[in-house]
């Protein structure tokens, strides 16, 4: 387990390559769960599977720092054997049996099927959504330590009700796209993610502001579930290899925020928070709407 191989690092160099393995491992697993949910769900209820997806990764996003605070206080070495403990109960329960009756597994597909242009336009809806929205999480911490003094206590109960807010919001929405439609949900929750990155980068009242990232948490599983359903819900049988794309371009979102961002925070704290909220607002739209495809309504 790469958690494992973490806990005894002698120096730093070897931390981030092994942090580097703990990335690469997941983004094996998101795309093959997802795939797997495809097969194993009818169509018409595909939203809510992912719904409850997306409700569990939210969990276990806003969960585990907590776990693992709670473990470094007897040792920190014992944040990462729980997650390698994780790890190894999920890798022996495996996945169930009718997975492997997929059709679409006894044709050989490439991942270079995949790369289509829908493909890649989802990839961009996720790309913007997680690095304009879901990824914002850093610069909000930078504000209201600037803005309102709080403590790393008080910032971390503020960037909670985020995830909070996944957690309580997926499964309904994966509910509400089975009814209209991954393309409304998305431009649903690209439009009102702007305006509340724009609320919550520039309104002066604390309790506003969390209530507007509450709010936000919700608009991104708008984003999140209605892109999984769009790429799983579309044409083409090489459905591991598309949600793999649009996966790597949603990581790749919340890899380059902070670094780009954080310098754009440091000349103009307000601009930081427009600039996202302008390129969801109108990048999203634009990629949802162009030549939509009757099987993502």
């Amino acid at each position: 387990m790469v958690c494992a191989i973490t806990t005894g690092t002698p120096t730093f160099s070897v931390l981030i390559g092994t942090r580097m393995l703990q990335g690469a491992a997941n983004a094996f697993t998101t795309p093959l769960l997802l795939a797997a949910l495809a097969v194993i769900t009818p169509k018409d209820r595909l939203g809510r599977a992912l719904g409850l997806f997306g409700a569990m990764q939210a969990a276990g996003q806003t969960v585990a720092p907590l776990i693992g605070g709670l473990a470094a206080e007897v040792s920190w070495r014992w944040a990462f054997v729980v997650l390698a403990g994780a790890a190894l109960l999920l890798a022996l329960a495996g996945l169930p049996e009718s997975v492997r009756d997929d059709p679409s597994g006894t044709t050989r597909v490439r991942l270079r099927d995949a790369l289509t242009p829908r493909v890649l336009r989802i990839g961009l809806v996720a790309l913007l959504g997680w690095g304009a929205l879901g990824g914002l999480g850093f610069l909000l911490a930078f504000r209201v330590e600037d803005d309102f003094g709080l403590s790393p206590s008080e910032r971390g109960v503020v960037l909670t009700v985020f995830g909070l807010a996944g957690i309580l919001s997926s499964r309904p929405v994966g509910m509400l796209i089975d009814r209209v439609g991954a393309r409304a949900i998305v431009l649903i929750g690209a439009v009102s993610g702007a305006a509340l990155v724009v609320v919550v980068g520039t309104v002066p009242w604390l309790v506003v502001l969390g209530v507007a990232w509450f709010l936000a948490g919700i608009a991104s599983q708008f984003i999140l579930v209605g892109v999984n359903a769009a790429v799983l819900g579309g044409p083409g049988g090489n459905r591991g290899g598309a949600v793999s794309v649009v996966q790597a371009f949603r990581f790749g979102g919340a890899a380059f925020s902070p670094l780009l961002l954080t310098p754009v925070y440091g000349a103009d704290p307000v601009l930081a928070f427009l600039l996202p909220a302008a390129l969801l607002g109108v990048l999203v739209p634009l990629a949802m709407t162009r030549r939509p495809e009757a099987s993502s309504r």
